[in-house]
């Protein structure tokens, strides 16, 4: 009865008494072994499985939904409307002429994004079926990924990634320790220590794991990747014993095993509840300006055609108010015509009228886009220049839907680890005492014999300097945290460190550690291991020295420094201190500080990262004392993190300066080139990194985000624990504005020498503070704006410290903004996918942390060199080809449908076509379609090796500037001033007289073919007139479109087709060609329609150029000039 009450109100606890125990925590049972009766109830829960899913359709959604997306642009729907309007009513053109575009463009896009989306698909089958060992009963069984459960125990070996979520039970290492690299969530690849359960560490066999009986109570999943709260239940003999789980027992999906052989782990958070799937944005479709801009205008091309036939419908009815004109005696209504209602049958006329003039709005304009963008893409791909010879891969496209959104960047969004750097860490010298070694010195071009001493800048050193030399490097030596990982036996024999310095292999969370130990194994000293608490080295004699290592104070990022104490073998004590110069210098009571402190800031200057080494050697009673005060604050359980701080400040004090290094953590090639070519072309680079502040400093002065004239602004925790958010976001804002003057950065040009220069630097926590401020603070409201305002007026913003979903938080807090600008993320690991997905356009570097960035992004590129040629030539490529397409399209449909509307004032508004039936359809399929196709293709209005060395050239396109309503309603206005010149000039051309020898006058057919034969040859000699880049395809396409046309017009006029019911066209075109007159017409017509457009052009290029246009006449002068010397 005792168990059933228990139950109960376990029962009742987790259901009934407000919800908050069951929602927000989980309890897993390892193994899915129930606890021992009389504990508390056995509830299984039910979690999702271990499927991880990044496509966007299935199988039987893609139809529905795909259809959905794409009737959602405005012009696929409203062809489809008119489409059932030709279907329901008697109108003027058959519904073939519209149906057939419509499901080609609706057909093209499903079969692309489809493809698309099934390779995604086979991607997420690929990790989804990936085998996983699973212990069950005692044995290993091999599982697919997908359907591991909750409380599953599963065992992973080394270099494997971790299939979901886990609690480390137990591991190959003795102390119940793992390493782990965790590149592909934080872009951090140096190595984490992660801790076993205390209870469980000693359970190393399968059937031993097997037996822990054990509950894990936990929260329920949550985003944030550096936090964990849970605890483990162990039953023995059915008493629990628990133990807290924090985020260092905890195994996150996607992070590898590293230097441990195998660990055994418990199951507790699944498939897309992992912390990395919770940090993946959902994948939307992307729409580029351009885009909008096109739905932008057939909006207004839809108005438009509204009001035409509005007003052809109202002026059919004014026209039939005379009765003889209403049923004239030849052609007579039919009794039902008579007794239909006047409103219903001018709605009728209205949606006739529409039919009839619905080719204004280009259908074809969508078509020859997809086909664009999609040929397009393939530029990218073949790019050589854009091939990395090393890792042997080209640039991808992964979304062609993009490519001139990449002419209109004007936010870059970059991670640091592997994106702008290669994330190897190189010695590159040390300073004791003033004097400088450098390893593997160089004289005159050879490295020296035996440089691996030192290199001497100063005078030599006597006795004493050089004995301080020998305890700057052992303090090198021992003050860090660096594991050592020994070679593996081959052929039998162990290579252990004594037979081969180079035999070993140092991993650290820090691979700055890794570098300085590596830089003194260079200089003479090498870090052997660490055994029994022992720190051995191996001096310059080849002599082993062993230090008992007594007490670590680990690093923090706000004492920005770390220290060991350590007893050497001759009993005497010593605290080695290493840290950043502005933590250390005043900490020293002695040693040449104003040496070192001259090299460190020479060393900043050139952007290596640098640190300050000091010690203080302790008597037996100094170390008692620091011993009781350092234990004291471990065992507090309150305030504890507060209370190590004071017992840290106390002991690291008196110190006595050694000297300083300096590392480098090298830039990817011609990085620090891209981003300043960036800055040029009138972008603002982000960096946003999971990295340390010091760090990705460092990193961001290198590669010439931050100069040295930069005033570096700081809105960092450790700001903000001395001033509150508030204080900390108005002090910033008046240090900008005072000096700016109300002033956006967006004012100026380039980065003006008459102002200062701004960086911020921010972290994540003071981030999330900004976006989601405290309920108590009433002036929460206006922080965001605030924030976006101190952004807009620096030239460079650093994000240090960044969870993967605050990187996209960041990005679409800038689309966000007032200006709505264009935003571009470039990442190269799984904690970018989420920025690369919320980015405007998305790229991925194929780097070494996996390819989920290159799987998620838009485009993918194989260093991050390569993204200065994707902006600034394909981009501005691109953009340029689609803006002509697009204003061209409206242009030739405005040419083609203007003349038809002002036809039928001259036919008493009787729906009567103007042309053939034909040239309607084909006009904008073969006609005039392949040249522009062929422009938006190949069009190189400069050379691309000039916009490779003037990025500022980018700024010319900048903001949509090619598709703004000013030059829109340009070409609308030519569009009509030419189907005025064109139909008026062919109208009075035939008024009153006779255009054959034989004196027979043209019909309404002839005039119509007149008029269409002078708007083809318009038409495409105004696109010959925009070419620049003129190839053999070129002369091809556009002249042979015509001769095409001709040919066409001849064959359709010059036979009888059987399959015809009336042949209204024959014999029309060649008796028109055979009138001198008509060719006179012909040739003025086009050339009057042109002249405006040609002298306009040339009066604006003479009084206000754009520097595109001084460049190209430039170009043109150089080739004059090249043609003129090579005559002579």
């Amino acid at each position: 009865m005792g168990m059933d009450l228990s139950t109960l109100r376990t029962l009742i606890s987790r259901y009934c008494v407000g919800e908050e125990n069951w929602v927000d925590s989980r309890t897993i049972y390892i193994g899915h072994k129930e606890p021992p009766p009389g504990t508390e109830a056995f509830i299984q829960q039910r979690f999702p499985d271990n499927r991880i899913v990044s496509s966007k359709y299935t199988f039987w959604n893609f139809i529905p939904k795909n259809m959905f997306e794409q009737f959602r642009r405005v012009a696929n729907f409203y062809f489809l409307i008119i489409f059932l309007v030709q279907l329901i009513i008697d109108t003027p053109t058959s519904p073939i002429t519209s149906g057939l575009p419509l499901i080609f463009v609706i057909t093209v896009t499903a079969i692309k994004q489809g493809y698309e989306d099934w390779l995604r698909h086979k991607a997420d089958n690929a990790v989804n079926q990936c085998p996983v060992q699973v212990v069950e009963h005692g044995k290993v069984i091999c599982k697919q990924s997908h359907k591991l459960r909750v409380g599953d125990v599963v065992l992973v070996k080394e270099d494997e990634s971790f299939p979901c979520d886990l609690i480390l039970l137990s591991s190959s290492r003795d102390d119940g320790t793992c390493y782990v690299t965790t590149a592909s969530l934080d872009g951090e690849s140096s190595h984490k220590t992660y801790y076993a359960v205390q209870d469980t560490k000693a359970y190393t066999t399968e059937k031993e794991v097997d037996s822990i009986h054990g509950t894990i109570e936990c929260e329920q999943p949550q985003p944030d990747l550096y936090k964990f709260v849970g605890r483990i239940n162990i039953y023995m003999d059915n008493e629990p014993v628990a133990r807290p789980l924090g985020s260092e027992n905890l195994l996150l999906r996607g992070a590898t095993l590293k230097n441990t052989e195998y660990i055994y782990a418990a199951v507790i958070y699944t498939g897309m509840e992992t912390k990395m799937a919770l940090n993946y944005q959902s994948k939307s479709q992307k729409r580029s300006a351009v885009e909008k801009s096109m739905n932008a205008y057939l909006v207004v091309y839809l108005c438009i055609l509204i009001s035409k036939a509005l007003i052809n419908t109202l002026l059919k009815y004014v026209w039939q108010a005379d009765p003889n004109r209403d049923e004239p005696w030849y052609n007579q209504r039919t009794e039902a015509e008579r007794q239909r209602h006047i409103v219903i049958r001018a709605f009728t006329d209205f949606l006739a009228f529409m039919v009839l003039f619905n080719y204004i709005i280009p259908v074809s304009m969508y078509v020859t886009v997809e086909m664009q963008k999609f040929l397009g893409s393939y530029f990218i791909m073949w790019d050589d220049e854009m091939m990395d010879e090393e890792l042997g891969e080209r640039a991808m496209v992964n979304t062609s839907d993009l490519n001139e959104e990449l002419g209109q960047v004007e936010y870059v969004f970059t991670d640091k680890t592997g994106t702008l750097t290669e994330n190897n860490m190189e010695f590159i010298e040390c300073c004791v005492d003033g004097h400088v070694y450098v390893p593997n010195v160089i004289c005159n071009g050879q490295v020296m014999p035996g440089a691996a001493g030192m290199d001497m800048i100063d005078t030599s050193p006597g006795p004493e300097a050089k004995e301080r030399e020998e305890l700057f490097f052992r303090a090198l030596c021992l003050c860090h945290t660096v594991q050592v990982k020994e070679e593996e036996t081959v052929d039998g024999i162990k290579h252990g460190i004594h037979q081969g310095k180079s035999s070993s292999l140092y991993i650290s969370s820090s691979p700055d550690e890794v570098a300085l130990v590596e830089g003194m194994k260079r200089l003479g000293f090498t870090y052997l291991r660490l055994k029994d608490s022992h720190m051995e080295i191996l001096n310059r004699e080849d002599e082993i020295e062993k230090f008992e290592l007594l007490e670590v104070l680990t690093f923090d990022s706000v004492r920005r420094r770390m220290s060991v104490i350590v007893r050497s073998g001759s009993g005497e004590f010593y605290l080695f201190c290493k840290g950043a110069d502005s933590s250390i210098f005043p900490r020293c009571v002695a040693g040449k500080v104003d040496q070192v402190r001259s090299r460190v800031e020479h060393n900043a200057v050139e952007g290596l990262r640098t640190l300050c080494v000091a010690y203080k050697p302790l008597i037996p009673e100094q170390y008692q004392e620091l011993c009781h005060l350092l234990n004291g604050a471990k065992l507090a359980l309150q305030d504890r993190d507060k209370r190590l701080a004071e017992a840290y400040d106390l002991i690291e004090k008196d110190l006595i300066l050694l000297g300083a290094t300096a590392v480098e953590d090298r830039l990817q090639e011609k990085a620090a080139d891209t981003i300043e070519s960036l800055h040029k072309a009138g972008m603002k680079v982000w960096v946003l990194t999971g990295d340390k502040m010091e760090t990705a400093s460092a990193t961001c002065y290198a590669s010439k985000l931050f100069h040295r004239n930069t005033q570096i602004l700081e809105l960092t925790t450790k700001r903000t624990e001395e001033q509150s958010l508030h204080d900390v976001l108005f002090d910033l804002s008046r240090t900008i504005l005072r000096q700016h003057g109300g002033m956006t950065r967006d004012s100026f040009s380039g980065l003006s020498g008459d102002c200062t220069d701004y960086g911020l630097i921010i972290d994540g926590a003071t981030l999330s503070a900004v976006l989601r401020p405290s309920q108590e603070d009433s002036n929460s409201g206006n922080y965001k704006e605030i924030f976006l305002e101190i952004c807009r007026n620096c030239s460079a913003v650093l994000c240090c410290r960044m969870a993967p979903l605050q990187k996209a938080q960041i990005v679409k807090l800038i689309k966000a903004s007032k200006e709505n600008p264009i935003t571009l993320a470039i990442g190269d690991g799984a904690n970018d996918v989420s920025m690369i997905l919320e980015a405007h356009v998305g790229i991925g570097i194929m780097g070494k942390e996996g390819r989920q960035a290159t799987r998620n992004s838009d485009y993918a590129i194989p260093k991050f060199k390569h993204l200065k040629k994707l902006l600034l030539v394909h981009g501005h490529y691109y953009y340029i080809r689609i803006s002509e397409l697009v204003q061209y399209f409206f242009y030739k449909n405005v040419c083609f449908i203007f003349p038809q509307f002002l036809y039928q004032f001259f036919c008493g508004f009787s729906q009567q076509p103007l042309y053939d039936t034909a040239y309607l359809t084909l006009y904008n399929i073969s006609f005039t379609s392949l040249p522009i196709l062929l422009y938006s293709l190949m069009e190189q209005h400069i050379n691309m090796e000039i916009l490779k060395k003037d990025p500022s050239l980018y700024r010319d396109i900048a903001k949509n500037s090619l598709l703004r309503w000013p030059i829109f309603i340009y070409w609308t206005i030519l569009g009509v001033y030419d189907a005025i010149v064109l139909f008026f000039g062919a109208y009075f051309l035939f008024d009153n007289t006779t255009f054959t020898s034989n004196g027979q006058m043209f019909g309404n057919w002839t005039f119509g073919t007149l008029v269409f034969t002078v708007l083809v040859f318009t038409v495409t000699f105004k696109l010959a007139l925009d070419t620049h880049y003129w190839t053999w395809i070129n002369h091809f396409v556009i002249w042979g479109s015509l001769i095409f046309f001709v040919v066409f017009s001849l064959l359709w006029g010059g036979i009888i087709w059987p399959f015809l019911n009336y042949q209204r066209m024959y014999y029309v075109f060649m008796q028109m060609l055979s009138s001198g007159p008509a060719w006179l017409s012909i040739i003025l017509l086009i050339t009057a329609s042109l002249l405006p457009d040609v002298v306009k052009k040339v009066i604006w290029r003479a009084l206000w150029p754009t520097t595109t246009e001084r460049i190209q006449h430039f170009a043109f002068l150089m080739t004059f000039l090249h043609l003129d010397m090579a005559a002579l």
